[in-house]
């Protein structure tokens, strides 16, 4: 038999195999060069885009007081007491050379912090372990005191135990290239701590902070981006060598998967892409969808073979029988992944664009550059299957038609429950949480929670609405009245107010009297005494940190455990309804990275739900559109949904806890969970236009796609599952869910699907005379199912 398609676009690939494959390599060459443009970036920033009003809120704090951005060193003596002459020793050289780190501005320990008493008639202001002074025992227990007394110190620079120290620096970064200044800052960090931990062994040191958490985010994507994508390749191979048999077809995908990954790397490097924590999974992703591409062709070719058609006729008949629902599937998936662009992460974005791109770049090369190196290269043919020999997927198509009774209510039990359990789980996020136990930064940040104060900040700016307004003693009462509210909070770990250095002020100003730790009730005396003790204070240590140049404005910096999004979103809005209630006429302001992630997760799942209904529609009609068919199109929407729903619902027995990375999983999954409906269909719409039945038609959909259906999942799953095993939470919670949802869509279709089909697809079609289903005792679509 001749190839049927000989005029046939689908044809070119067979006729002029080595032309296609001259064009195709020049083209794939000429993309991947604008990978040399590609560049990492991993600070937090990147999660956010310039309109997100959180991040507008910050960088509104950061410009009108200092930055925040920071590293902390957490000193840690065995012994379990840092009041001891060789630990202040060591805090007060730790806190010396701090200030050598690129960038510092600041550098806040007990060793500096400007402690202040009434020597007669003057205020004295100088280092609490100053130099000059003598770490004797008297001395050392005046430093204790002061230590776990001061509000500013107390949970934040020295536990409430006098067990953990903390030394914080402040980075003023230009931010010209964020990836080598957290580089640079994080890299000398780390050797002067080497130092320090060779030098004091009977100490425990810990790297924490903001920049350390940015590190940290590189270093996840650099690890998951050299282990991963070789790890899945692997995977895929053996996969595909155990269940396709046939070394020329695993080469052949092979070679259509690193063109289409590397393709795809290119051309976002030629846009001016960069990679990031969400991007460097493309690759992963790109790499397993390619795979199903070519799973379908290489199985219906070697099923035609095997019933015996020459090579390059079998290749001919899988194009043509393939290359519609390749396209559907694959533009479906696209569209899946494009919905991605409602999302608030500019990151996110990019990761549903790049693996749109990667689809269709890898549907294009599945039905030119696949079928024109099959064609090339030697090919042997699989035995000729014995007629009347049923297959696994024969078997099971007998077994959900004669079941189809019992299967179908099942079903409907079981997706029923899963939709009761879908409000049991919650958007909640923890960036803390986001790393594996076994990283330097999660091990410091539980420490700390443990030992001090959790890592997780909001900073909280108050306008007095006046130049030099927070003198006056209305707002210095609210200032008093709201610190005292907030550490009074269930969430606080420490506040830092600017109201206790005025209360600490005008105990000073009268002798250190006890009774007058209060705040000064005079206007002008409040703005003598802050004067008086701002000239006091050495370079470096000043108050911008918590004062505007007019003196408008002040920032309090409130410190809370590792709470989750949801805790810390709810602890923002009552701060609001405080000021609501209690000083309806100061504008406030509250931000920080923490709370910024605490927002994206909510708002992220938000956006996503809202498009889910457009590519619904979307989806539907193309299906309509592809199968000719509104009853099909129709009934396609129910396998497509259900996976989703069965698998949010098992994730909240599971975990119950939905965070950035999952709030796309519906999105991810849609397009992909399609790809198996539609191939079962368009074998069932053959086998009903030749004047089969419905029962028959199922069973001829389980014995041409089923073994196919079972392959792409098996690689699609394995995929995942590598990125589930991710150390980022954001990827491995992602990969789980996803890995789950897709196995889950293929016992929809093995079972709800054909049992709905049975029942709402009853009426006779009208038989097509086409090319590929006209009678031919060697075309596959022309032969009976092999199990009646």
């Amino acid at each position: 038999m001749e190839i049927v398609m000989k005029d046939s676009i689908y044809a070119l690939p067979i006729k002029r195999a080595y032309i296609v494959l001259a064009i195709m390599t020049a083209l794939l060459i000429a993309a991947t060069i604008g990978a040399k443009n590609l560049y990492f970036r991993g600070d937090y920033n990147i999660f956010f885009d310039g309109n997100n009003p959180q991040l507008q809120a910050f960088n509104t704090i950061q410009n009108t007081f200092s930055k925040t951005d920071n590293i902390s060193f957490v000193v840690a003596p065995k012994n379990g007491n840092v009041f001891t002459p060789d630990t202040l020793s060591l805090i007060r050289e730790l806190t010396n050379d701090s200030w050598q780190i690129p960038f510092s501005s600041r550098v806040d320990s007990l060793a500096n912090y400007q402690h202040t008493e009434a020597i007669e008639d003057d205020l004295l202001v100088e280092d609490l372990l100053l130099d000059e002074y003598p770490l004797d025992a008297p001395r050392i227990a005046k430093v204790k005191s002061v230590a776990l007394q001061e509000p500013l110190l107390r949970d934040s620079l020295i536990s409430s135990s006098g067990d953990v120290a903390v030394v914080n620096i402040t980075l003023q970064m230009p931010k010209v290239d964020e990836t080598t200044e957290i580089t640079t800052v994080t890299d000398y960090s780390q050797t002067l701590l080497a130092k320090y931990r060779a030098e004091f062994p009977e100490v425990d040191f810990y790297q924490a902070g903001i920049v350390a958490m940015n590190r940290t985010f590189m270093d996840m994507a650099m690890k998951d981006s050299s282990t991963l994508v070789p790890t899945m390749l692997l995977i895929v191979l053996v996969f595909l060598v155990l269940m396709l048999r046939t070394v020329t077809g695993v080469l052949a995908t092979l070679i259509v998967i690193i063109g289409s990954v590397a393709s795809t790397m290119g051309l976002s490097g030629w846009a001016g892409m960069f990679l990031s924590t969400a991007t460097v999974n493309v690759p992963t992703l790109v790499l397993t969808l390619a795979v199903a591409d070519c799973v379908h062709v290489i199985a219906t070719m070697r099923q035609g073979m095997q019933r015996g058609m020459l090579k390059n006729e079998a290749i001919g008949y899988s194009i043509k029988l393939n290359a519609m629902p390749v396209l559907i599937t694959s533009v479906t998936t696209a569209l899946g992944f494009l919905m991605m662009n409602a999302s608030d992460s500019p990151i996110l974005r990019d990761l549903g664009n790049l693996a749109a791109l990667g689809i269709m770049i890898a549907c294009f090369l599945s039905v030119s550059l696949l079928p024109a190196l099959l064609t090339v290269l030697p090919l042997r043919a699989p035995a000729v299957k014995p007629a009347g020999q049923h297959s696994w997927t024969d078997k099971l198509g007998n077994l959900v038609v004669n079941h189809r009774k019992i299967i179908l209510p099942l079903s409907v039990i079981v997706l029923t429950g899963a939709t009761l359990l879908l409000p049991r789980n919650v958007v909640n996020d923890e960036p803390v949480k986001y790393f594996a136990t076994d990283s330097q930064f999660r091990q410091a940040a539980d420490f700390m929670a443990e030992n001090i104060s959790g890592m997780t900040t909001i900073s909280i700016a108050i306008d007095s609405g006046q130049p030099q307004g927070i003198a006056d003693p209305g707002f210095l009462n609210i200032l008093n009245q709201f610190t005292n509210w907030l550490r009074e909070q269930p969430e606080t770990d420490h506040v830092a107010s600017l109201s206790d250095v005025y209360k600490r002020l005008n105990k000073n100003m009268h002798g250190d009297d006890e009774s007058w730790y209060r705040l000064p009730n005079d206007r002008e005396l409040a703005a003598q005494y802050l004067l008086l003790y701002e000239m006091s204070l050495p370079y470096g240590l000043d108050l911008n940190n918590q004062l505007n140049v007019d003196k408008s404005s002040v920032k309090l910096t409130l410190t809370t455990k590792n709470v989750g999004s949801k805790e810390l979103v709810a602890l923002e809005a009552r701060i609001n309804d405080w000021f609501d209630a209690n000083a309806p006429g100061y504008a406030i302001m509250a931000s920080s990275p923490n709370l910024m992630f605490a927002h994206i997760g909510e708002t992220n799942m938000a956006s996503m739900l809202s498009t889910l209904p457009v590519t619904l529609v979307l989806i539907s009609a193309l299906m309509i559109f592809a199968l000719r068919s509104l009853r099909l199109g129709v009934i396609s929407l129910i396998p497509n949904i259900a996976p989703a729903i069965l698998g949010f619902g098992l994730w909240s027995l599971w975990s119950g806890e939905i965070n950035l990375g999952l709030s796309v999983v519906v999105t991810l999954t849609l397009g992909i969970v399609v790809d198996d409906a539609v191939h079962f269909l368009s074998k069932y719409q053959i086998a009903r236009k030749e004047g089969r039945n419905a029962e028959e038609a199922v069973r001829y959909a389980f014995s041409t796609v089923g073994r196919a259906l079972w392959i792409t999942t098996v690689v699609l799953v394995a995929g995942f599952s590598v990125l589930a095993s991710s150390s980022f939470r954001l990827n491995s919670d992602m990969g789980q869910l996803s890995a789950l949802i897709i196995f889950i869509a293929l016992v929809v279709d093995f079972l709800l699907l054909p049992c709905m089909l049975m029942l709402f697809d009853r009426k006779p079609v009208e038989q097509a005379d086409t090319e590929t289903a006209r009678p031919d005792s060697k075309n596959p679509i022309n032969q009976k199912p092999l199990a009646q």
